[in-house]
């Protein structure tokens, strides 16, 4: 089998057609250039050059030689380019879940600045649940998941990017609805529409404790699983509801957000990912993101400070 090196010398003389400037710009001996030439001329079993004393010429062979040289060599330099940068993340694929809220601000900016800084990174993007997520990064479906925190197989790993508040969406003409905040106890009469227990178990548990500690059980007039589906049924009248604060992006009509005076405490958006399957690429997705959750959460703060939420 030929030899990266023996490309390089049959490339040199068919391009210099000279022996002397061949071996010169190899910075190798004329007489050795000429062994390796006739070796690889055995080797292929074809003469490659004519030789006289005036001049060097291609046969056929060496025509063919030449091309396929150069396309070997090119696709060489091209491959230790691309290892270089796939050692950077700079290439590859991601495969990324993701669950419907963080479409309203931290998704879109995350994949901007991943996208603006490794263009040639190609991306997957899978809308999944909580579970679903928890189920393909243990099956490798996925190689992150922007999330929430759950019971994930061993072998997964997890980093909490950002903690949202919860804010209070009732309808716009509701009497609470010119106010900035509200005690919790003031919505102790109001119907209620909740996250289900089986398919969003965090954001259950977190509201009905929250509710107890103010002293009173929520009444559940409804329940839907995603965050824009309570809020559009708070803007159809259908009662009020706790959201995290993601929620205001959506930009609904009819509804007004209220901070909660307790401050109860925030839901975290979380990456998880399997150890095994790290890679360059997804370590520079997980610091975008910590990034920009950091951005959200000191607007946030600031918006908390001043008491502006509806």
């Amino acid at each position: 089998m030929l030899e990266i090196r023996q490309l390089r010398y049959v490339q040199a003389v068919a391009e210099e057609l000279h022996f002397g400037r061949a071996a010169a710009r190899l910075h190798i001996a004329q007489p050795a250039l000429s062994r390796q030439i006739q070796q690889i001329e055995q080797q292929t079993g074809a003469a490659l050059f004519v030789r006289t004393q005036r001049k060097v010429e291609l046969t056929a062979a060496g025509a063919l030689m030449l091309e396929r040289s150069r396309s070997i060599l090119r696709e060489l330099e091209q491959l230790e380019q691309d290892v270089r940068r796939a050692g950077k993340g700079e290439l590859g694929r991601l495969t990324i879940g993701f669950i419907h809220s963080s479409t309203y601000g931290l998704l879109p900016r995350t994949l901007q600045r991943f996208r603006d800084l490794y263009p040639d990174v190609e991306l997957e993007l899978r809308e999944m649940s909580i579970a679903d997520q928890a189920t393909a990064l243990a099956r490798d479906h996925i190689d992150v998941g922007l999330t929430r925190p759950a019971r994930y197989a061993p072998g997964i790993e997890t980093l909490s990017i950002m903690e949202e508040d919860f804010v209070v969406a009732v309808p716009a003409y509701h009497p609470l609805a010119s106010s900035a905040s509200t005690p919790l106890a003031r919505l102790s009469n109001e119907p209620f529409i909740l996250f289900p227990r089986a398919s969003s178990p965090l954001f259950n548990a977190s509201i009905l404790r929250m509710c107890e500690t103010a002293g009173f059980t929520p009444q559940a007039i409804q329940t839907a699983t995603q965050v824009h589906t309570v809020v559009g049924l708070v803007s159809a009248g259908m009662g009020v509801a706790i959201v995290p604060v993601t929620a205001k992006n959506m930009q609904v009509s009819g509804v007004a957000f209220l901070r909660i005076q307790e401050d109860p405490p925030p839901v975290s958006v979380v990456l998880a990912w399997r150890t095994s399957r790290e890679t360059p690429s997804l370590r520079a997705f997980r610091a975008i993101a910590f990034k920009v959750g950091e951005e959200f959460m000191a607007t946030q703060a600031r918006t908390r400070r001043g008491g502006d939420v509806c």
